[in-house]
């Protein structure tokens, strides 16, 4: 997990324990990815949704990233599992690379542990963000 600030914004925090919490018997990896959402959340800066950098990876943002490791380039966007589609590019918050691009921005590294190993993951560029389009729902 990095070392570097993140940022959530108020109501993607709320919603984040929220989710968290009402989650009832997970298994043993989701126990795992909720454990650490919930550290994420801890360590994370929480901002008012419209004092939040346009750069920075919220929810429901489009990021393009690098895996620093293969050089291959991806674009998601990070959503709540419910809206969760890998097809058409809608990767959960509980999935480990969703996790791992929350709150960074854009230049930043990070360093996430996934089912096969480490992965380093550069933040290239938010595509889209709602708070910088307007939107900011609880």
């Amino acid at each position: 997990m990095g070392e570097r600030k993140i940022y959530i914004t108020t109501n993607d925090a709320e919603r984040l324990r929220r989710l968290i919490r009402g989650i009832t018997n997970p298994g043993d990896h989701e126990r795992i990815y909720l454990k650490m959402l919930a550290e994420e959340l801890l360590r994370a800066e929480t901002l008012d949704p419209l004092k939040i950098p346009r750069d920075v990876v919220t929810m429901n943002s489009l990021v393009k990233f690098r895996d620093m490791n293969t050089r291959e380039v991806f674009l998601y966007s990070i959503v709540y599992p419910a809206d969760a589609d890998f097809e058409k590019g809608k990767i959960s918050v509980l999935a480990p690379i969703g996790m791992a691009l929350l709150g960074y921005r854009v230049g930043d590294v990070v360093e996430w542990p996934v089912p096969a190993g480490m992965r380093r993951l550069k933040v290239e560029e938010v595509l889209y963000q709602p708070e910088a389009a307007g939107q900011y729902e609880l």
